[in-house]
């Protein structure tokens, strides 16, 4: 995304769409997102006219989560993540596991991401 910066309710109106509308009329939020996240190409209609999102957006949500992950774990170290995001950090040693269900601790490179993300205000 070209330095696109999505809002929260962006956001939300994304993880509607992921979870599926539970009714035929789509929630108001997503409703005033569409148009944007579908001309970023994050949200598309399928020929059943139903709308999903992309695999773009799939993996823009999972940096959000991975990004929120490494956060929480700064700010408490027994947070628990979810199982995909925690493999993910790790595996870029962002963080190091702790004995199981003990949490985590966050490395040097972790800290040094958070410290950018932070200067470049994300």
């Amino acid at each position: 995304m070209k330095n696109e910066k999505l809002t929260a309710d962006e956001f939300d109106a994304l993880e509607r769409i992921a979870h599926g509308n539970k009714s035929e009329r789509v929630s108001a939020c997503v409703a005033r997102n569409t148009k944007h996240l579908s001309g970023l190409k994050l949200v598309s209609y399928g020929k059943d006219g139903k709308l999903s999102i992309t695999d773009k957006a799939q993996q823009i949500m999972f940096v959000r989560r991975c990004i929120t992950g490494l956060r929480a774990v700064a700010s408490d170290s027994l947070t628990n993540l979810e199982a995909d995001v925690a493999h993910f950090l790790g595996k870029k040693a962002h963080i190091l596991a702790r004995a199981p269900d003990e949490g985590y601790d966050i490395t040097e490179k972790g800290r040094e991401s958070l410290a950018d993300m932070d200067a470049l205000g994300n």
